[in-house]
């Protein structure tokens, strides 16, 4: 198992890192445990240290329990997270980031629109690294459209930031950039091996700004999925534009991603993450159709987690397959991911107290 490159001297104060690599599967980049007997105790891990001594105290006994289960992956995740010009370290993005540093997780799971209005290099070395740079060493991440790249030929920071390279930048590179060895930009599609579970990342803002490659990748997709279930994976594919959702004030669900939906219900994608709705929403284990299947069955588990600093959104229609959501409390989303492709959710309220909490067993048998 090759060892992990160490973040250099930009990596943020107090941050110990280590992630268990392998050579990559054909097509597709991967991180891997040793093999499938590798004992639990080899798992994939990373610790932040704690983070203001009173949110370190309450989240103590929480932060302990994420770490202590052997062969789980834990993941933080959320969107929509640093307002213009925001520095604060007393706004709801810098106590939801503070939040997130305070409790170890396997990886954090950015799930789009870090900065606003657009995420050049400037705005983010200013604003969002202020508060959130000790989790950027943690990160898995996907992009939005319009907040943090604005076209095929404008990336604006997003590459260069996950890099660590934008100019006076000093939290080094993302977990996932140091995995890949290689850059990510906000169009590409990536996938990576942790554990028993395939995680995925997907650029919806390819249906905006090429329809084209936005369909070449359905198939790419398609490909990826079915390689990663014949290697035995369960799967959590990412999206920031959400097609499981209620309708806002602002937005809709995005229709244009159903081709992807497809291929993710044809391959029994247990769980996805997306942001972009500035609320938060659980579904029922859904079909493409919005039909609820059993706990057990194939449908998959949307979560709509945008509750990362940005101004929240009432809901104006009420879908059938929503079973939990709320537009008042900041904050994220904890999964623990089981070997079993059984998992279990809590959000943690931040900045309000509507939360939500659950588990589902693992799958079935299928095709």
């Amino acid at each position: 198992m090759t060892a992990l490159p160490r973040p250099g001297r930009r990596l943020a104060a107090g941050v110990a890192l280590t992630l268990g690599l392998s050579a990559p599967v054909a097509g597709c980049a991967a991180v891997r445990t040793a093999a499938a007997t590798t004992t639990a105790a080899k798992a994939v891990t990373a610790r932040v240290s704690a983070g203001p001594e009173p949110l370190a105290q309450r989240t103590r006994a929480a932060a302990a329990a994420v770490a202590a289960t052997p062969g789980v992956i834990t993941i933080a995740a959320v969107g929509d997270m640093n307002p213009p010009g925001n520095r604060s370290p007393s706004s709801p993005t810098a106590r939801v980031a503070a939040s997130i540093a305070a409790t170890r997780t396997t990886l954090v799971f950015g799930l789009g629109d870090y900065q606003y209005l657009t995420g050049t290099c400037t705005a983010l070395v200013a604003g969002y690294d202020r508060l959130w740079g000790r989790v950027v060493p943690r990160m898995f991440h996907i992009a939005g459209p319009t907040h943090d790249w604005t076209g095929l030929t404008n990336e604006q920071g997003y590459r260069r930031h996950f890099a660590g390279t934008c100019p006076g930048q000093r939290t080094g590179p993302s977990l996932l950039v140091r995995a890949r060895r290689a850059s990510v930009g906000p169009g590409d599609l990536w996938s990576r091996d942790v554990g028993t579970w395939h995680l995925v990342g997907l650029p919806t803002g390819l249906w905006r700004y090429s329809l084209s490659r936005a369909r070449a990748m359905t198939r790419t997709l398609a490909v990826d999925l079915s390689r990663a279930r014949a290697r035995g994976r369960h799967l959590l594919v990412a999206y920031h534009d959400p097609y499981f959702t209620s309708t806002t004030d602002q937005h809709a669900r995005d229709a244009q991603v159903k081709p992807w939906v497809d291929v993710l219900q044809r391959y029994r994608v247990r769980v996805t993450l997306s942001g972009s709705q500035h609320n938060y929403e659980r579904t029922c284990p859904v079909l493409g159709t919005g039909v609820c299947t059993p706990a057990a069955g194939s449908g998959t588990t949307a979560f709509n987690v945008s509750t990362g600093g940005i101004g929240l959104r009432p809901f104006v229609t009420t879908p059938r397959f929503i079973q939990r959501r709320f537009a008042d409390t900041y904050g994220w989303l904890l999964l623990s991911l089981r070997p079993d492709g059984s998992f279990s959710w809590r959000y943690r309220a931040v900045v309000g107290s509507s939360t939500d909490a659950g588990s589902r067993p693992a799958p079935r048998p299928g095709p």
